[in-house]
């Protein structure tokens, strides 16, 4: 699969959030068992006033969705930014076994930063982690974000 191609989707999601609402520039895409991309999402709390609007939730929906299942056990996540607990957690629970991601979040990351939940042994879904996939360019979007609403 090619991670750093579904990446540069996943950042242009994220780039599309911003623009269209404002959003944390968050993007995230799902891909198929051969590498093809099934769904995508970006952060939509601002647009849709929903606190669960996190760009892999609504790409984790939309890919139950088109393939009729929440079960997505031959899927892979690929996202800009380390997924925090409540994202580790619907990762888990749809069965995701691999999740790719970009830039990580000291302050709210679940995927090895300030927890690993994806791949606590006590847990009963774990998860293969791929980090640091585009890590400066996932990263700078962030900055670039931030440092404008300063």
């Amino acid at each position: 699969m090619d991670y750093e191609k579904a990446m540069r989707i996943a950042l242009e999601r994220a780039k599309f959030g911003e623009l269209a609402s404002g959003d944390v520039p968050v993007g995230a895409v799902m891909l198929n068992k051969d590498g093809a991309i099934i769904s995508m999402g970006n952060n939509q709390r601002e647009l849709l006033k929903d606190p669960l609007a996190h760009a892999e939730i609504v790409a984790i929906k939309s890919a139950s969705r088109s393939i009729g299942s929440w079960r997505l056990e031959e899927c892979t996540l690929v996202v800009t930014l380390e997924p925090c607990a409540m994202c580790a957690g619907a990762i888990m629970q749809a069965r995701i076994p691999r999740v790719v991601f970009g830039a990580w979040d000291e302050k709210a990351g679940a995927a090895g930063s300030m927890w690993d939940l994806l791949r606590d042994p006590r847990a009963l879904h774990k998860v293969e982690v791929v980090t640091g996939v585009l890590e400066s360019e996932c990263a700078g979007v962030l900055k670039d974000f931030f440092s404008k609403q300063r």
